[in-house]
């Protein structure tokens, strides 16, 4: 029973070790670029901490009350100073993903709750701009997203949608068009996850399996069009990775 408690107590210890340093390995790789954000973790921690204090005062606490609002403030600034932490560290993840090939397909492949699913490679790409074009479900419908050059793959999501209409031919299953760029016609792949996930609920789960079912059918048939041998989404990121570990 002892050993058991021992080995419980190590493991706690090791994953709060981990914990730190991977918040100190993020605060690192966003502090490079974001200069403001010492100032604005100081004022996410320091101001709840300060609204206890103030609100300890006016209430007139006794020393135990004292001790739970303080803690209460001090547990508030932390979760709030992790939050920002996180968000200004994805800003910064996804400013040095711009404009690298692969990178919209990183993102999609992330994008796993809900029933999204985005395979990494995509099903069209030019091999000399490097723009492409991913294919992806979820129980909104199909998702066509292309990076790159706005008309190149404009014309190449069209024609990615009429083999798509050829096996949903009498559905009403919706087909979205994602461009990511800069452009006005395009979303910014900062906004890419959250554009995607917002559209509204379409298909039963039965429905997007069957959904699945035929759009890999359809790849079979028609194959990626990828040369063998090349991989243009070598750009494997996750959240990790978009912190510089």
């Amino acid at each position: 029973m002892a050993d058991n408690a021992d080995k419980a107590q190590s493991k706690k210890t090791k994953q709060s070790k981990g914990t730190l340093s991977q918040i100190k390995q993020i605060y690192s790789f966003t502090a490079k670029e974001d200069k403001a954000l010492p100032g604005f973790l100081a004022l996410a921690f320091l101001g709840p901490v300060l609204i206890a204090v103030i609100l300890g005062v006016v209430i007139k606490a006794g020393w135990f009350t004292w001790i739970m609002v303080v803690l209460t403030g001090i547990m508030c600034g932390l979760l709030l100073a992790t939050i920002i932490l996180t968000r200004r560290s994805d800003k910064v993840g996804y400013r040095r993903m711009e404009g690298r090939p692969g990178a919209t397909g990183a993102v999609l492949n992330n994008i796993t709750k809900g029933g999204f699913s985005f395979p990494q490679e995509p099903v069209w790409i030019d091999m000399k701009t490097k723009d492409a074009v991913w294919r992806g479900t979820g129980r909104s419908g199909v998702y066509l997203v292309g990076e790159g050059d706005f008309a190149r793959v404009s014309k190449a999501m069209d024609r990615e949608e009429t083999k798509v209409h050829r096996i949903t031919r009498g559905s009403a299953i919706p087909i979205h068009k994602i461009s990511v760029g800069k452009g006005e016609q395009q979303v910014p792949l900062a906004n890419l996850q959250k554009t995607v996930m917002r559209k509204k609920i379409k298909l039963t789960k039965l429905e997007l399996e069957q959904l699945n079912d035929r759009l890999r059918t359809l790849q079979q048939q028609s194959g990626i069009g990828v040369p063998k041998g090349v991989d243009p989404t070598k750009v494997r990121v996750n959240r990790r990775a978009m912190r510089g570990r």
